[in-house]
């Protein structure tokens, strides 16, 4: 699968541009207006933050994600997740920086979508038509485009999916021809090549170390590079991204050549332009805060603001289809609760997660009313990712360490990007009370969550008792022969947690023996193994009875969706064809007419019982995840059960059992 996904053709360059670029491929239409910010334009201000932008996307994300990280595929598969099941047998702890990374990559995907169509349709004023458009209505007609946009999540990409790459062709075609039509305002731009600009800007320009934080924003898309490796391929990523990088750093050459065109005259705070010589020089001077549109010639502007607002909605779909995956795949690998899952199409990976399409749009539109401009998202943006980036060089690190590379490389690896990400983090901060605080608070939800679905596994595996089968199977064999006992079903199916074959939790034994005999033809103990290999579908068969108890356990990669009543169907009829089972129902009435027996599933639900002592901060962890299962969906249609043929069983869990119970008892004198 891997091979033939590495394959470059036309066809997967188009999909990769269309698919993986949007985030990074719209960030020249804020970057800039971002590192001017109310500054007074200077040489010194325009080579070096040009010189800072093309070394970020030089060592960030061609170096570390482009030549590096995209090595680390798991059989074609990428993203943060991926790269965990390659490294977390390794260390425990690894689950960690997965869960931050993760958390980070779903917090950045509520503020991309908002600050991409925003900085889209502020171009709008640039037009005379609309010159006197207020902030209040864009913030209608973003809310507008959004709200359009995640309405059609539901019915798939699959058709309007193809134009995504032409569009984003035409797209990068326009930042390139555009940056080199500026260019010539002013050829010395080119100095900025020289990394001496960047390091003279971050060391003496007034609070220059800052502007870092401005500077992120050009490769805050560098991971859906990583994370959409399985639906491009390594090579068609590599050779698209050559394209795309030129085109966005002549885009941002083509804005330093404009602003330096114009140096000595030109303020980013309309407000202190008092010039009327100038503003006749320049009419549209006021809006030189953001220079992406400003550089664009009259004529051509709104060309460039429909194709801008089609990049944006492009940028949006792929942030937006990231996160469905993202969370899909957290969910097998029990990071998530399980939210119901549908797929509009039949295209490979393309799935719709209601109950997270409903947090994005929720998560947008605060952030659209809120920020209202794109000047103000800035300030939000960013600050999570770098947790995000910080997550995938610790796992790639070990990625390296089980690849048995020489340690100097390892370790060269872990300090370089440790100081980059390192200042770009502390860099961010500035951003925390302007903003940043949003995607923060968000970020950390979606890691709480992930923690407390993680840990509560941990402490309900405390109270799980495993018994060997061999001890029950003569009474299982009694009980399926007991005349006195009225027949619970011919088939009774548990979903086994037990990974030893030789094994069963006692408490399906319980369910089965004390709670209520269940007395059945058949039993069969299933049970679910999700594999580090992210499309492994297939099933092993242990016959420890004939015709009475059977295990059968299914291997899924962690992107394969657990349909267990469609998959438990097949293994039951390639057994009946190869005669390994009868299933033929043995109520003799219908035995004779050769009618086969009926299937019950048991789903074991939990509640917290009262009989437990857990430490305090347990005890939190356990109540959230309650909370949160009842808002998930049921074990049995988070493994796709017909409800038809499904029995729920509560049982308590007793995870921390009462050790002293200090009960008096009265004796009464006999009179």
């Amino acid at each position: 699968m891997s091979k033939q996904l590495n394959k470059v053709t036309g066809a997967g360059l188009l999909i990769a541009l269309g698919i993986i670029y949007g985030d990074i491929g719209t960030s020249p239409l804020y970057v800039f207006s971002a590192i001017i910010n109310g500054r007074v334009i200077s040489e010194d201000l325009i080579l070096g933050g040009i010189s800072c932008i093309i070394w970020t996307l030089t060592l960030q994300t061609t170096v570390k994600y482009v030549i590096l990280t995209l090595q680390a595929d798991n059989r074609g598969e990428g993203g943060i997740f991926s790269l965990y099941t390659l490294v977390r047998r390794r260390k425990k702890w690894l689950v960690v920086p997965a869960m931050v990374g993760g958390a980070a990559l779903l917090s950045e995907g509520i503020i991309t979508p908002p600050i991409s169509v925003t900085s889209a349709i502020e171009g709008l004023a640039q037009l005379p038509r609309f010159a006197a458009i207020s902030e209040m209505q864009i913030v209608y007609i973003v809310l507008g485009i959004l709200a359009f946009l995640f309405f059609m999540q539901q019915f798939g990409t699959a058709s309007i999916g193809k134009l995504f790459g032409p569009i984003m062709f035409i797209w990068f075609a326009m930042l390139a021809v555009l940056g080199v039509y500026n260019i010539t305002a002013d050829w010395s731009i080119f100095k900025a090549f020289n990394p001496s600009y960047a390091i003279n800007l971050l060391i003496n320009y007034p609070k220059g170390f800052w502007l870092l934080g401005a500077v992120f924003l050009c490769t805050t898309g560098a991971e859906a590079l990583y994370s959409d490796l399985g639906h491009c391929g390594r090579q068609n990523i590599r050779i698209t991204w050559i394209w795309v990088k030129i085109a966005l750093i002549l885009n941002y050459l083509g804005q330093g050549a404009f602003l330096l065109g114009l140096q000595g005259k030109i303020f980013a705070n309309a407000s202190l332009i008092k010039d009327a010589a100038f503003i006749s020089l320049h009419p549209n001077a006021e809006l030189l805060r953001n220079p992406f549109y400003a550089m664009m010639p009259d004529a051509f502007l709104l060309f460039g603001i429909i194709i801008a607002t089609a990049a944006a909605i492009v940028a949006s779909q792929a942030m937006i289809s990231g996160s469905f995956t993202l969370v899909s795949v957290a969910m097998r690998l029990n990071l998530w609760p399980k939210f119901r899952i549908s797929y509009p199409t039949e295209e490979r990976g393309q799935l719709f997660i209601p109950a997270i399409n409903g947090i994005l749009f929720v998560g947008c539109c605060c952030i659209v009313m809120y920020f209202r401009s794109s000047s103000n998202m800035e300030a939000a943006y960013g600050l999570a990712i770098t947790l995000c980036m910080f997550a995938t060089s610790i796992l790639f690190a070990n990625f390296l360490v089980l690849r048995r590379v020489n340690q100097i490389w390892i370790y060269l690896y872990l300090g370089v990007y440790s100081i980059i990400e390192f200042s770009f983090l502390v860099a961010n901060l500035e951003k925390f009370p302007h903003g940043g605080f949003a995607t923060f608070v968000l970020g950390g939800i979606f890691a709480l969550v992930m923690y407390v679905w993680f840990k509560s596994r941990k402490i309900k595996n405390r109270y799980v008792e495993f018994a060997r089968l061999d001890n029950y199977l003569p009474v299982l064999q009694e009980l399926s022969n007991d005349q006195s006992i009225n027949k619970y079903a011919t088939h009774l199916v548990y979903l086994s947690s037990a990974n030893n074959p030789k094994e069963i939790e006692y408490k399906i034994i319980h369910s089965i023996l004390n709670k209520k005999p269940k007395r059945a033809d058949i039993y069969w103990f299933v049970h679910v193994d999700t594999m580090d290999d992210p499309y492994t579908c297939e099933y092993e068969v242990q016959t420890i009875i004939p015709n009475e108890v059977i295990r059968v356990e299914f291997r899924l990669g962690f992107r394969v969706q657990p349909k267990i009543n469609l998959m438990f169907r097949k293994v039951v009829e390639d057994m009946v064809s190869n005669k390994e089972v009868n299933i033929t129902s043995r109520y003799e009435s219908l035995q004779r007419n050769n009618i086969a027996g009926d299937f019950e599933f048991i789903v074991m639900e939990k509640f917290l019982s009262q009989d437990n002592e857990l430490p305090f901060w347990e005890r939190v962890v356990m109540k959230l995840y309650f909370w949160l299962k009842e808002i998930s969906l049921s074990e049995e249609k988070g493994f796709s059960l017909d409800a038809s043929n499904v029995t729920v069983e509560k049982f308590p869990l007793v995870v921390a059992p009462v050790k002293s119970l200090k009960l008096k008892r009265i004796i009464q004198d006999e009179e």
